[in-house]
């Protein structure tokens, strides 16, 4: 992050009630999670995620954000890596993954994966990600439309 920069924003964990607007644009920034409802946002805040954000220090505003899940012995797993675009550039990614990686469940875990686009790759090598992961494969198994409860 450049210098004049470094006083702009703080970072934050957990996700404060008067902002969860600002988590909704990010979301909505990127592609994989611009679907999401409020109510299934609520709904994964409510759960065990770990939040990480960059927060413009004038207004308060979320502007990045990284989320994990972790056991704390053995797995964690990165998810919603995302810095709103007209924030982008300015090493606020690796803000969010710094703090995320540095946080005790995520940092004794014996692996921390995550999936992203090939071209993204590269971003998270400086962390030790790599594609090379034994012949493992991701497989998923998808839910089909939610039911009313």
């Amino acid at each position: 992050m450049p210098a004049s920069d470094a006083g702009r924003y703080v970072l934050t964990t957990g996700v404060p009630a008067e902002r969860f607007e600002d988590l909704m644009a990010l979301l909505r920034s990127a592609w994989w999670s611009n679907a999401r409802t409020s109510e299934d946002v609520r709904r994964l805040i409510a759960g065990p995620s770990l939040f990480f954000f960059a927060c413009e220090r004038a207004s308060g505003r979320l502007v990045a954000m990284a989320r994990a899940l972790s056991d704390g012995v053995y797995k964690a797993m990165v998810f919603d890596v995302i810095v709103l675009p007209e924030h982008q550039g300015q090493g606020l990614g690796c803000l969010v993954m710094e703090e995320l990686l540095g946080h005790p469940a995520v940092r004794a875990a014996q692996h921390v994966e995550l999936y992203c686009l090939p071209e993204l790759e590269p971003f998270y090598e400086r962390w030790g990600f790599t594609a090379e992961i034994g012949g493992v494969r991701l497989i998923r198994r998808t839910q089909g439309p939610k039911s009313p409860a």
